[in-house]
């Protein structure tokens, strides 16, 4: 009994170390691009770049015009009249540069509001291909990864979105 209990003690690391471990491979951006979530959220990110973008149109126009108003009224105006204008002027241009990078922060903050859920659902599906399957690693190709061996990693891509389909 002893023997057999040594024995045990003895070969069960090598039985450990027999288990290869499993290597995935994956292309995050592909997933993504299937995603209904995505389309979505791009064509409301897209509407409000675009209302952005008509916005600093407007203000821009109307400086433009303010100032080409000045410029052709600049000679029959006393000097008090040109610097008000002039202050006017600065003031508009401000004003934009102001509302451009407001602009960017809150489209940015949109972006990541909408992508999170979106991105927290891949993980979660890639968590549960990667458990599932007994992986140890499940590796994103979009990311950069220089090499991926076909042979010693597997392709997961499939799993995830057939994972993704079933969270809906």
């Amino acid at each position: 009994m002893k023997k057999l209990i040594l024995m045990l003690i003895m070969f069960a690391p090598l039985a450990a170390f027999a288990q290869t471990p499993k290597f995935g491979h994956l292309n995050t951006q592909e997933i993504m691009s299937s995603m209904p979530e995505l389309i979505k959220v791009r064509g409301e990110l897209e509407a409000t770049a675009k209302q952005y973008e008509n916005d600093l149109k407007a203000m821009q126009d109307e400086l433009q015009r303010k100032a080409a108003e000045y410029d052709k009224n600049k000679s029959t105006m006393n000097e008090t009249k040109q610097k008000e204008t002039e202050t006017e002027l600065m003031t508009l241009q401000q004003k934009i540069q102001q509302a451009y990078q407001d602009n960017s922060e809150a489209f940015q903050k949109a972006q990541q509001e909408k992508m999170q859920p979106i991105t927290t659902k891949l993980l979660d599906a890639i968590k549960a291909v990667g458990k599932a399957g007994g992986y140890v690693y499940i590796m994103d190709l979009s990311a950069g990864i220089p090499y991926v061996s076909d042979t010693l990693s597997k392709d997961v891509t499939a799993e995830v979105k057939a994972e993704l389909n079933k969270m809906k």
